[in-house]
């Protein structure tokens, strides 16, 4: 096996990988879930811009993308109730 069928066979899974997280952060009903399905994209995705290349973008969407914005999603989902204000 070569260099390049190997190249191409880590883009699909890496593509499928994108794909089904993206599609479990819809699906998913519990917000909490859907976050972290969120932070597990954006890890994938650091991934492939590693595999292209770019560790510097890879660096910042794993540090902003997959850590920081985690966070402040979990933290203003902690803040908030699940109570509706009827008038």
């Amino acid at each position: 096996m070569n260099f390049s069928a190997l190249f191409w066979a880590l883009q699909v899974l890496v593509g499928l990988g994108l794909i089904i997280s993206a599609t479990a952060a819809i699906r998913f009903k519990n917000l909490i879930s859907a976050v972290i399905a969120m932070a597990v994209f954006s890890l994938i995705l650091s991934l492939e811009f590693y595999i292209l290349q770019a560790p510097d973008v890879a660096i910042a969407e794993a540090g902003v993308g997959a850590c920081l914005t985690t966070a402040m999603y979990l933290l203003a989902i902690k803040n908030t109730t699940d109570e509706e204000v009827i008038e």
